[in-house]
């Protein structure tokens, strides 16, 4: 597996991350065996950056991770997440990080996971009603404490990363960025270089549209939360899957899968960005950490550019209510 230090933080991570999200929520059911042994399968390959949230599958996805790295806790560098607040029945309720939910949050985290120390925890969403500096300061007294080792942000504007990073060093910046979302190209990837902050992109696989495996709204199950995505309806998906082709194409000039090249452009924009695609299957794991071998040229990396300029995916990455929260 190849490594890099990861942002300020002097750890070796692997280049391929591993977002355990789609293993508990959101996507289609879940197997927890099968998501177990991808885990597991993932650890055997050096792939040794996880990542979770408090509210994927309401908690269950951290239980799922803590149970996996059972045995196996000095080979993760784990990542979670708070902020974003759900019901018991999974209803969205808001943001909270006042420095007190910030606190109960990572107990709460500690204990599902059933670890002592969480490597990386993140901001999952800026909250609009409290000071990014108040966050941060009780996000710091958890590092004093013994319980956080590094800290994160997650789609947060340059200014709110500034202002963070002014009270204590922010480590990583998580934010959605693949072929068919470049926005951070033009003003989050200089602060965070700047700032000597690693940049995860997440839902680098476009949440599974450009691997060329979605053809149809029906290939997704009917309880999908991707089917009420802008780019996966109407006139949208249809331009879309024109990128696709693009895709596709490209990938088989180089001899790989459509997945591995979008994995393969993310990793030549920079030493400094980590992506995390999400898998439930030891087959897309495996193919996916194959990006790894393939290499585009300088030419390669124009065409790209050329067939695909930022903006050419068609439709909002989140439905209107949902882009609110981006970008605080």
């Amino acid at each position: 597996m190849e490594t890099r230090i990861f942002g300020n933080s002097g750890i070796q991570s692997a280049r391929i991350g591993l977002g355990c999200m789609g293993m508990s929520d959101f996507y289609a059911p879940g197997d927890t065996a099968a998501a177990i042994a991808t885990i597991h399968r993932a650890l055997d390959l050096g792939t040794n950056f996880l990542d979770t949230a408090d509210i994927y599958g309401v908690g269950r996805n951290e239980e799922l991770v803590g149970q996996a790295i059972a045995g196996r806790r000095d080979e993760v560098f784990l990542a979670t997440k708070f902020g974003n607040v759900r019901s018991a029945t999974g209803e969205f309720l808001g943001m909270n990080s006042k420095p007190d939910y910030v606190r109960s949050a990572c107990e709460a985290s500690l204990k599902r996971l059933n670890v002592e120390v969480i490597d990386l925890y993140y901001q999952h969403r800026v909250d609009p009603n409290t000071p990014i500096e108040d966050t941060v300061g009780a996000m710091a007294e958890l590092i004093q404490e013994g319980k956080v080792r590094f800290l994160g942000l997650s789609e947060a504007a340059p200014n709110t990363i500034r202002r963070a990073h002014a009270v204590h060093p922010i480590t990583a910046l998580q934010t959605e960025y693949s072929l068919w979302s470049r926005d951070p190209e033009a003003e989050i990837l200089p602060v965070t270089r700047e700032l000597g902050i690693a940049f995860v992109p997440y839902s680098p696989l476009g949440r599974g549209f450009l691997t060329g495996q979605i053809r149809t709204i029906d290939d997704l199950e009917p309880g999908d939360w991707r089917r009420l995505n802008p780019r996966f309806q109407g006139e949208s998906f249809q331009k879309n899957l024109e990128l696709v082709a693009h895709i596709e194409k490209l990938a088989a000039s180089k001899g790989c899968k459509p997945s591995q090249l979008a994995l393969a452009w993310l990793l030549a924009q920079g030493e400094d960005i980590f992506p995390i695609p999400g898998t439930k299957r030891i087959s897309y794991l495996e193919e996916n950490i194959g990006a790894l071998t393939v290499e585009l040229s300088a030419d390669d990396l124009a065409e790209i550019d050329r067939i695909l300029p930022p903006d050419s995916a068609d439709g909002l990455r989140y439905p209107e209510a949902a882009m609110r929260s981006i970008n605080g």
